[in-house]
This record gives structure tokens, C-alpha cells and sequence, in this order.
């Protein structure tokens, strides 16, 4: 099982994708998901670049992407990425009540997806585009 690979170990390439991640979240360390990715640079920059993209503000603001990212892993099943969204979205704002909310609509979709693929429901015409 591979270990984390902490900031005075890293390669060159690895401290540089560190460096900009603590600085860009204002952090004093990067998160496990960063220093297990490390033992594979060229993943942990490309996913690095990509979700700074992805997550920063856009026509969606930053608490909605949050909540987003919190219900795909929870559809998932990832508990790294439940935990660690569900403290971004926390962080931007995501109330309890909100939260519970969250919750209600990614259970129900997950369910009417699920009846809706098992009964092959054929699409509506108006629901085309």
C-alpha cells in the first residue's frame, strides 16, 4: 500500500503542484488526496490544473460547485470526498439545513434514475430537444 508523500520528500515537480496548492487555498499543508496522487506527478498536476479550473468562480458560484461535488460523491460513495467537500461547502456557506436538503434531492434522484433506467422510460418529446 503506497504512503503519503509529504512535502520534504517530493520531487521538484511535486513541491511546485504543493506550493501552488497551499497557496491558492491559503493552506499551511495539502490535503491526503494531494500526497497519495504525488507518487504519480504527472496525474497530481492534471488534476490539480483541472479542478482549480472547474472550482473556481464561473457562472456557478463556488458554495452551488461545493454542493455539486458533495452530492456526485455521495452518489459515489467516496467518504474522502464527502468528507473533504462536505467541509468546503460548509466552509462556503452550506447551511445544516441546506445540507439536509442536499441529501433529500441526491437520494430521490439516484432513486427515480434507477426506476427510470429499470423501466427503460422512453424519453418525452417534450423533453427533446
Amino acid at each position: 500500500m503506497p504512503t503519503p508523500i509529504e512535502y520534504a520528500d517530493a520531487s521538484p515537480q511535486v513541491r511546485a503542484v504543493y506550493d501552488d496548492i497551499k497557496t491558492s487555498r491559503n493552506v499551511p499543508d495539502v490535503n491526503n488526496f494531494w500526497k497519495y496522487l504525488a507518487h504519480d506527478p504527472a496525474t497530481l498536476k492534471r488534476t490539480w490544473e483541472s479542478i482549480k479550473e472547474i472550482m473556481a468562480p464561473g457562472a456557478l458560484n463556488p458554495l452551488t460547485k461545493e454542493m455539486i461535488y458533495l452530492a456526485v460523491s455521495v452518489t459515489n460513495g467516496c467518504a474522502y470526498c464527502i468528507a473533504s467537500h462536505g467541509a468546503a461547502a460548509r466552509k462556503a456557506g452550506m447551511s445544516e439545513a441546506m445540507f439536509g436538503e442536499l441529501m433529500a434531492v441526491t437520494g430521490m434522484a439516484n432513486e427515480t434514475n434507477r426506476l427510470a433506467n429499470g423501466y427503460r422510460v422512453p424519453i418525452d418529446a417534450a423533453f427533446q430537444k
